[in-house]
């Protein structure tokens, strides 16, 4: 019987194939290793058992702190009605009042363009991002905070403002309008 070359390099390469595979393989250890291993770990976990534990770190030292008493007999409660009723004293805004046509228009939006007038009489000229000029005289109101004109001079109109004080309060706030220059 001839083999063929073909054949004889397919049983070659079979029989090395079969060669590098047993060679990878895992070696197969006896149940009398396995027990050697096992023994071996238990005792080593035996040995760190038996080991005392490390050192734990020293409590922090705990800070003294004064002691402090507060004697507020004489003073006012914060919590009492007083501070929290609106009704109190102080300035407020007129609900009942009517609106004038100034206060549609922030006071930052309003220009003073002039005056007429003299003495006691002065009245400002203020321009309204409407185009439209009105007469300002003491005691008017323009701006959006419920300004109302305390003075008229030359130069420029003083006011004072309502604004909340965030409590349920009001505070005056003054503020002026100047004479534009043009």
């Amino acid at each position: 019987m001839s083999m063929s070359m073909s054949s004889a390099l397919r049983l070659a390469l079979a029989l090395a194939g079969l060669v590098a595979v047993a060679g990878c393989g895992r070696s197969v250890t006896s149940s009398s290793d396995v027990a050697d291993k096992e023994s071996n770990l238990e005792a080593w976990v035996a040995e760190v058992d038996k080991r005392p534990p490390p050192p734990l770190d020293p409590l922090p030292v705990m800070q003294q702190f004064e002691s402090f008493e507060y004697a507020a007999q004489g003073l006012r409660d914060p919590f009492s009605r007083a501070f929290r009723d609106v009704g109190g004293s102080g300035p407020r805004p007129d609900a009942n009042r009517p609106k004038q046509e100034l206060e549609n228009f922030p006071l930052d939006s309003l220009d003073m363009v002039g005056t007429i007038g003299s003495g006691r009489g002065l009245t400002a000229l203020i321009k309204a991002p409407d185009k439209m000029t009105y007469k300002v005289r003491p005691g008017s109101y323009l701006g959006q905070n419920d300004g109302r004109v305390t003075s008229v001079s030359e130069d420029r109109v003083d006011l004072v403002e309502l604004v909340t004080d965030g409590a349920g309060g009001w505070l005056e706030r003054p503020a002026s309008i100047a004479l534009e220059d043009q």
